[in-house]
């Protein structure tokens, strides 16, 4: 069986713990967090699967990180845009 999940991001970047196989759907915001996604089979394995979370206008990370998509935050009057890469799964 597959459902989706959102796993919330920290924008220092690190890793969420994620089924083997997940396949990222898209990012945004939710409450104030960069949030992404996924369909994923609860059944599986779970790892630890890395991420960053860079801004515009900084460098983004080295490949095998992979593009997964953005987010815009909102705040006082500010936007903000956060991209969102991640390190390619264990297996897809």
């Amino acid at each position: 069986m597959e459902v989706i999940y959102k796993y919330e991001l920290d924008r220092r970047g690190s890793s969420v713990p994620m089924p083997q196989g997940a396949k990222i759907l898209s990012t945004g915001m939710q409450y104030g967090n960069v949030c992404i996604w996924a369909i994923v089979d609860p059944e599986a394995p779970t790892y630890d699967r890395r991420y960053e979370v860079v801004g515009t206008g900084f460098e983004r990370p080295m490949e095998p990180f992979i593009y997964v998509g953005t987010a815009l935050q909102e705040e006082h009057g500010t936007v903000f845009v956060w991209h969102v890469f991640v390190w390619p799964s264990v297996i897809e």
